[in-house]
């Protein structure tokens, strides 16, 4: 469970987790593509923020880092990284 405290412990940048999820509805819905979607989970560069990123699963990493669509429903955020609502405070969107 992710908490104010993990985000201060981490430098600005750190990728702290990934997944994938398919881009349906009920899972990671972002276009209704039926293809598979990578997330990432970064810290920011903004005290304690951090944010969600997703893209299709064949590009890289760090493509989806700079590139990629954010997450923005509560739903898919808490689901994606379970954070308490503090930590959930400083998501950015």
């Amino acid at each position: 469970m992710l908490d104010k405290q993990m985000l201060e412990a981490m430098p600005p940048g750190t990728i702290f987790a990934t997944g994938t999820a398919m881009d349906v509805e009920g899972d990671l819905f972002m276009a209704n593509t039926g293809k598979e979607l990578k997330w990432i989970a970064i810290r920011g560069h903004g005290p304690h923020d951090w944010t969600i990123y997703c893209h299709y699963a064949t590009h890289p990493t760090q493509y989806i880092a700079t590139s990629g669509d954010k997450v923005g429903m509560e739903s898919n955020i808490r689901k994606l990284v379970p954070c308490d609502d503090e930590a959930y405070k400083y998501y950015r969107k």
